[in-house]
């Protein structure tokens, strides 16, 4: 399901996977690269990167995660930082923050966080709050 949707994105040699963590492997530490990484496994600790992280549907992650972009199609406790996007496939089960610029969610994903879509901190200092419907700026 996921090299599908890779493929659909329009994958190129850059979206090679790097690293596997298979199923039935567990990992406690941090996890720093650059590329692309698919987890399928266990992880406990920090995962950084620019690049891409792939979370497989068997995947049980417990991390703080900083990517330029995170497919998820398993479980992830813990914050998202992406520089990119994050995108929960069908089966995600997400718990904790997600801050990036994108973000898709799949019908069926269970998310429980809080999410800021903040594109550029100095383009939301610009942002005017939007008054109601039918309310003028002179209180009338």
């Amino acid at each position: 399901m996921l090299r599908r949707d890779e493929k659909e994105k329009g994958g190129t040699q850059s979206d090679e996977i790097i690293a596997f963590l298979g199923k039935g492997t567990e990992f406690k530490g941090i996890i720093t690269y650059s590329g692309t990484v698919r987890i399928d496994g266990k992880v406990e600790g920090e995962i950084i990167t620019q690049g891409k992280l792939i979370v497989g549907e068997t995947a049980v992650i417990n991390a703080e995660i900083s990517a330029g972009t995170v497919i998820c199609g398993g479980k992830i406790a813990g914050n998202i930082r992406a520089s990119q996007r994050v995108h929960l496939l069908s089966k995600a089960m997400m718990t904790g923050s997600v801050n990036t610029p994108n973000l898709i969610i799949e019908e069926g994903v269970s998310f429980n966080g809080k999410c800021e879509m903040a594109k550029d901190e100095a383009a939301l200092a610009d942002v005017q709050p939007m008054q109601p419907v039918g309310h003028n700026s002179n209180g009338k």
